[in-house]
């Protein structure tokens, strides 16, 4: 894309390198991304002994079942991977979405032309049937100038799945879209939702994590000023289990706005949650503003939430930017207070647990997904693991 209002403009939308320490440039080449032993920054949180295979880039012919609710106007097409890329695609910045793009066979696209206004949800269904199955993906969702649409993409079941989604908002276009991964305990997700975000365009995007072995990459940057970023985040981490969240904020154009809300919960020994936050703000973003905050509630012993929240500035000239972390226990006041009202110990938990939740089910912004996820919140705390609670 160019801009010829201004040089400064123009040479914002350059994205075929990424100044940041945490993210690696695009590449489409295999070679670019060696395969990692752990050690590395990007992948010290990450148990890679546990991910199945997924970094080694076996071919598979293996798919997930796809469900699908399409309003009129809006299509899901197969397309190739050549047309992928011509398209505009972000191009792969990590292992796991370079190895989904080379072996997933083509691309499916969502469609939503440009002037579209499409009032109900777009829902994809994606459903594993085995931890056996080896299962890459290649999506790109594209939203046409001026269009407004909300998407949900809901994952189920059981696969080692890997994929690269790219999605492209187009100039003054709505985007709403929900990353549900949902899975049962024994699959593992390999993800990365890049986003382009058009001029004057705005984007909301929560990624919500439950089930499997998860590692979810959000990555934005922007065509043009006036792009607008909400990242939200929800999860809930059982004994065992690894949920990782990574964000990359790159403001490549000034004028441009992001921000980022994750909140996680823990219970059971060995849960481990990570979310790595970072904001990449480039010489020519100027007048921009950004903040990132994660918070962790930590519900029993033997819990680990690593958060690790950065900044990289190139230029003075902003609006603003900041970042908060926070993990800690159960707020013993706001116990003491719902108990010395009659309220069982059990429900005041549960309670807490809700109000901890309530604000981010609220911004998610999908009309009847806030009693469904407030229903899996539920089933987790019933769960009722093996573990001391913390009082």
């Amino acid at each position: 894309m160019t801009v010829t209002e201004a040089p400064n403009v123009a040479s914002a939308v350059e994205t075929t390198k990424v100044a940041s320490h945490l993210h690696a440039n695009p590449s489409y080449d295999v070679a670019d991304f060696p395969k990692p032993n752990g050690r590395e920054e990007v992948w010290r949180f990450t148990p890679v002994k546990r991910l199945g295979g997924l970094l080694d880039g076996e071919p598979s012919d293996k798919h997930l079942d796809i469900e699908t609710t399409l309003p009129e106007g809006v299509t899901l097409t197969s397309i190739s991977t050549e047309e992928a890329r011509d398209l505009g695609e972000l191009a792969p910045t990590d292992r796991p979405s370079v190895l989904a793009v080379a072996n997933a066979g083509g691309a499916v696209l969502l469609d939503v032309p440009a002037d579209t206004e499409v009032d109900e949800p777009i829902i994809v269904r994606l459903r594993g049937s085995s931890a056996d199955d080896l299962v890459w993906g290649h999506v790109v969702v594209r939203i046409g100038r001026h269009a407004k649409a909300s998407v949900v993409v809901d994952h189920k079941g059981s696969a080692r799945y890997a994929a690269n989604t790219s999605m492209l908002v187009g100039d003054g276009a709505q985007l709403t879209v929900v990353s549900l991964q949902d899975w049962d305990d024994d699959a593992v997700h390999l993800g990365r939702d890049a986003i382009r975000v058009g001029r004057d365009a705005t984007v909301r995007h929560s990624a919500i994590s439950f089930g499997g072995l998860v590692r979810l990459n959000v990555e934005v940057q922007y065509d043009g000023p006036g792009g607008s970023a909400d990242l939200y985040g929800l999860y809930f981490a059982d004994a065992g289990q690894h949920l990782e969240h990574r964000l990359f904020a790159d403001h490549t154009a000034p004028r441009t706005r992001s921000n980022v809300v994750y909140k996680g919960a823990l219970q059971g020994e060995g849960a481990h949650t990570v979310w790595i936050g970072n904001v990449l703000i480039r010489k020519v973003a100027e007048g921009i503003e950004t903040y990132e905050q994660n918070r962790n509630l930590v519900l029993t012993d033997g819990c680990r939430a690593d958060s690790v929240p950065n900044l990289e500035i190139e230029t003075g000239e902003i609006e603003g930017a900041g970042h908060a972390s926070t993990t800690g226990r159960f707020d013993d006041e706001q116990l003491f207070y719902l108990q010395s009202r009659g309220i069982e110990e059990d429900e005041a938990r549960r309670l807490v647990v809700h109000g901890f939740f309530n604000d981010i089910i609220r911004k998610i912004g999908i009309e009847g997904l806030e009693e469904q996820l407030m229903a899996t919140v539920e089933a987790e705390l019933a769960k009722n693991v093996t573990g001391k609670e913390i009082l």
